[in-house]
Parts: C-alpha cells; sequence; structure tokens
C-alpha cells in the first residue's frame, strides 16, 4: 500500500509554483546604494545647501555651519518652475514636498552649471542637507526620492545629507564629515529659537505697520546683524581662558575640564553679554516700525502638514502673504512647537514602554533596574522640554516680547485625545487637532486654516476628525487646503470666502469693544495720536478674556486708560 506524505506534496507543489512564478533564485533583499560619505577633510571645500523653511530660518541656519568650520548656502525660495522640474525627474505619487524641495535643488544645480560649473565639479563640490524620517507616511521615503530625481537630473552621485529627527536629542547626520558638536547645536538652537521669535514679531507687526515695507526692511536688517553674529563665533575651549596652573590641573582631569568646558560653553551661548546684546539691537531696530493697532484684522492661526505651514512661496499657494494682503494678521506655528511635540512624544512612548516592559515582581533586583532606566529618560526628556522652552521664551521677550508662550503639549494631548489618539503617529499626530481646538476655545483665532499637501494620508486622518470637532464647536471657522503645484486660484478663492466669515466675526468684536470702552472711536483715535507710546510696536497691550482681535484688545485697553484706569 502506497503512504502519502502530504508534507512531502506540499514542498513539490510550492516548488513547482514558485519556479512557475521565477522565484526558484534565492530571493535578492534590497540594500541601500553605497554612497560616497562626506569627509571631515572636505569641510573647507564642500558647500552644504540647505532649504525648504521660512526665509528667516533659511538665512540664519546657516550661521551655525559657518562658525563650526562648514561652507553652507541657503537655496532660495522654491517656484512653480521648481515644482514642475521636481515632477518631471521624481517618481509619480510623491509629496507635494518632494517635488519642490528635489525640483529647487536641482534648478539651483542646472544654474550653476550655466554659470560654466562643470557637473563633475558640481557634484564634488555641493552637497544637500536635509531632514529625514522613518515614519509611516511618505516622508520616510523622500531620501531616496531625492537621490532617484538628481540622478534623472544627471547629477548622479550628488550626495543628500540627513539627520532623522526621529532620533531626537540623539540626532545626527551619520557623516564622518558633518558632527553635531555641543558648539554647533548651541549655535543652532541660537538660530532657530531667533529665527521663530523674528518670524513670529514680522507677521504681528506688518498688518498694522504704518510705512508700508518698514517691517520687512528692518527683519531684513536684523538677519543680517544677527547671522554676522553668529558666524563670527569661535567654540570655547576653558584652557584658553584660565590661569596656567589650572590649565595644567585640568588637562590632567579631562572629565573635569570637560564638565567646565561644557557648563562655560552653554552659558557663554545662551547667556553671553555679546548675545545679549546682539538681541537688544535687534529689539531696538524693530522698534522704529510704527503701527496702527486700531486696523481690524481678523486673526487665522495657519496649522496643518509641517512643511505646507512653515514653507514661504509657491510650496503653499504663498498663503502667508495672500492672507495679509487680504487683511488677516496670521498666526504661525514657530518650529520650537514641533521640537517640543518630539520630545513630548519621546517621554510618553518612554512611560508606555516602562508599563509594559516591567517585570511583575515589583521589588525585585530587574523592577528596580527597569524603573532606574525609565527615570533617567523622564528626567533627560523633562530637562530638554524645560531648556528649550525656557530658551525660547526668554529669546521671544528679549526680541520684544510679541510672540505667545509656547503651548504646553499635554494640554494639546488632552484636548485632542478624545478625537484623535495621542500616540498614533504620522504627520503631526494628534497636534493638528488639538491645535484648532485650543486656539477656539481659548478666543486665540477667529479661524484656523490647514495646510496640507495634495494626498497626504496623515493629514487626511486630521480632516476626517476634525468633522467632529466641528460639530461640537459651532463658533469654529475652519478650512482645509491641500495645497499642490497648481490649483492656487481655487484654494484662495476658498480662503477668501471663509476669510469673509472671519473678517465679520472680527468687526462685530471691535465694535463690541469699542462700545464697552465707553468711547468713540474718533475719541480712541485721537487719544492714539496724542501717546506716541502707544504706536510703538512693542508697547504691551494686554489680552482681555474672550477677546481675540488685536484691535479689540487695544480698544478696550485704550478705553481703559482715557478712564484713567492703568
Amino acid at each position: 500500500m502506497h503512504h502519502f506524505d502530504l508534507a512531502q506534496s506540499l514542498a513539490a507543489e510550492r516548488a513547482r509554483l514558485r519556479t512557475r512564478a521565477g522565484l526558484a533564485e534565492p530571493p535578492r533583499h534590497y540594500r541601500r546604494p553605497v554612497e560616497r560619505p562626506f569627509t571631515a577633510a572636505e569641510r573647507g571645500t564642500v558647500t552644504i545647501l540647505l532649504g525648504g523653511l521660512t526665509a528667516t530660518h533659511d538665512r540664519l541656519i546657516t550661521a551655525a555651519f559657518a562658525t563650526s568650520g562648514y561652507r553652507a548656502e541657503y537655496l532660495p525660495q522654491a517656484d512653480l518652475e521648481a515644482f514642475q522640474i521636481g515632477r518631471q525627474y521624481c517618481n509619480v505619487g510623491q509629496c507635494n514636498p518632494a517635488y519642490f524641495t528635489v525640483g529647487n535643488l536641482v534648478k539651483h544645480l542646472r544654474a550653476l552649471e550655466a554659470d560654466g560649473l562643470a557637473r563633475e565639479d558640481i557634484v564634488e563640490r555641493y552637497v544637500f542637507f536635509t531632514a529625514g524620517s522613518c515614519g509611516p507616511c511618505r516622508f520616510g521615503m523622500y531620501e531616496s526620492e531625492y537621490r532617484h530625481a538628481l540622478k534623472n537630473a544627471g547629477f548622479e552621485g550628488f550626495r543628500v545629507l540627513t539627520f532623522q529627527q526621529d532620533d531626537g536629542v540623539k540626532a545626527s547626520s551619520g557623516e564622518p564629515g558633518l558632527k553635531f558638536s555641543g558648539h554647533f547645536g548651541l549655535t543652532a538652537l541660537n538660530t532657530f529659537t531667533c529665527s521663530d521669535a523674528l518670524h513670529d514679531t514680522a507677521c504681528r507687526l506688518r498688518p498694522y505697520e504704518v510705512q508700508h515695507g518698514a517691517t520687512d526692511r528692518a527683519l531684513d536688517e536684523v538677519i543680517t546683524a544677527l547671522h554676522a553674529h553668529l558666524r563670527g563665533r569661535t567654540a570655547f575651549e576653558i584652557l584658553d581662558h584660565v590661569p596656567a596652573w589650572v590649565a595644567h590641573r585640568l588637562a590632567a582631569h579631562p572629565r573635569v575640564r570637560n564638565l567646565a568646558n561644557g557648563l562655560v560653553k552653554v552659558r557663554q551661548h545662551l547667556r553671553g553679554r555679546e548675545y545679549r546684546d546682539a538681541l537688544a539691537a535687534a529689539r531696538a531696530r524693530l522698534d522704529q516700525v510704527e503701527v496702527d493697532r486700531l486696523r481690524v484684522k481678523p486673526i487665522v492661526k495657519l496649522t496643518g502638514e509641517f512643511w505646507a505651514a512653515i514653507t514661504e512661496g509657491a510650496g503653499n499657494h504663498d498663503m502667508l502673504r495672500f492672507l495679509e494682503a487680504e487683511g488677516a494678521e496670521v498666526r504661525v506655528d514657530p518650529i520650537g512647537t514641533w521640537v517640543m511635540y518630539l520630545l513630548y512624544q519621546a517621554g510618553t512612548r518612554a512611560r508606555v514602554d516602562w508599563r509594559v516592559g516591567r517585570p511583575p515582581r515589583a521589588l525585585s533586583r530587574a523592577a528596580i533596574a527597569h524603573d532606574l532606566r525609565f527615570l533617567r529618560r523622564r528626567l533627560l526628556f523633562g530637562a530638554v522640554e524645560r531648556i528649550f522652552a525656557r530658551e525660547y521664551h526668554r529669546v521671544a521677550q528679549a526680541l520684544g516680547g510679541l510672540p505667545d508662550r509656547l503651548v504646553p503639549q499635554a494640554a494639546l494631548a488632552r484636548l485632542a485625545h478624545p478625537y484623535y489618539h495621542s500616540m498614533l503617529r504620522g504627520g503631526e499626530g494628534h497636534l493638528e487637532v488639538g491645535k484648532t481646538i485650543y486656539y477656539t476655545v481659548h478666543r486665540k483665532a477667529h479661524m484656523v486654516l490647514s495646510l496640507k499637501p495634495f494626498g497626504c494620508l496623515p493629514s487626511t486622518q486630521s480632516d476626517g476628525v476634525q468633522s467632529a470637532v466641528t460639530a461640537r464647536l459651532p463658533e469654529l471657522i475652519l478650512l482645509s487646503i491641500e495645497t499642490s503645484g497648481e490649483g492656487a486660484l481655487n484654494a484662495r478663492s476658498r480662503v477668501q470666502m471663509a476669510l469673509g466669515e472671519a473678517k465679520a466675526a472680527a468687526r462685530r468684536e471691535f465694535e463690541e469693544a469699542v462700545a464697552r470702552s465707553g468711547r468713540t472711536l474718533d475719541d480712541l483715535r485721537a487719544y492714539v495720536a496724542a501717546h506716541p507710546e502707544l504706536r510703538r510696536p512693542f508697547y504691551r497691550v494686554p489680552a482681555h478674556q474672550g477677546v481675540a482681535g488685536t484691535a479689540a484688545n487695544f480698544a478696550l485697553h485704550v478705553g481703559h486708560l482715557m478712564n484713567g484706569n492703568r
């Protein structure tokens, strides 16, 4: 009697099907192509290209590279031509930021070639530095997409350097020639906090400037001066600033020397006299802009996908300048909010890991060691959060004090969690939903405009959740816009319709404020004209409960002054 072997039959049939499908050979797994590294010896000859943020951020961040011994240049703002170039050389179905970013890079490289530089020299003498991610959206594929497009455009071998934003405080480029030293990191912190504060301040002054263009002219001078100050810094070495006998002892104890060197370096970068003087000079220049705060402007809060909300130019239909031209005051989101979000998520993940991985025996050696590891991570993330927030608020205050304080991440997570689980990843996660609720219930804005790239999956999830938020908050004026290289006219038309509602709300709020002040609008204007300090940009106007508009708050404040109530 013949014995039927089921396992053998299955194996034979599986082999037959694999052969038929062409899978008989062992699988060849994908390996990332080996790229020529950026070495330390090339720092003086290779230029690092940057771009993709606001013009203020892009200009100032080059100072952090320059003071650390690197050559760096920022790319101009991407336009529609850059978008078309990106679409030509990238794969189909990429995110809007990928097309604009790599298209802008290729456009710049072509301009270098047109100026007489050979392609081989361009590949040899330039690299591109950008953020990377291993997140669940297409952002994780940007690095390979950049290389693919550069190869298609004829710049094969052009190097792309990335740092992983998910690594948080452990971020590294992975390149031997690009090291994130303490001097570089502290200067980068200065550039980002200054850029955030200056960008926010300019957005609060431009709508009310008496002389058109005064804010932009002052901002340009301030950026130039701050860039020169930050670029001119030298790496601090404590052995060069102490007596010989102290230097001898410190040299014999490397740990003590490194600790002392680090502490003094932090003090010098964050609280040094030269840095404080540079911030004071910047404030003094911006303080020359005269403003008229009795102009009624609706407050529009920009949220959405990080790149689409923060970039300037065609990447988001030049929405910031368009809103200002349409009579709005825009509240931009600082990069500091994104940094705090990453730190908060890392701390939250650490707490989850602590609960899940803790040994069952509470007082065992393994459980105590597990608790100590968690405590160390918690203290680290908590300390970094407090240091960053304190530095941001200190710089914002030194530059005039107009930007709002960073919203506590725990508050945003608590507001968003009933609608969008705070542990979900992708894009900005729960952050967009939390900011929409926060700025509405606390009367910080008349309208929320969410910008995101066309086809962005995490942003689509947020849009679905926002419908439930809108149902719960009838006073919310929310508009979501998907940006792409085309469709600017349609997007701006939709914004104009929503902005009409916001303008009406701002006008009603202002009229109620004038009525509450007990004075007429002409009386308020006459009082302001007679008191020049009220036309200074950094005059502190107190916020009133339930009042969002700048003009409404100012009318109430001037009314109090006229009534003798200071």
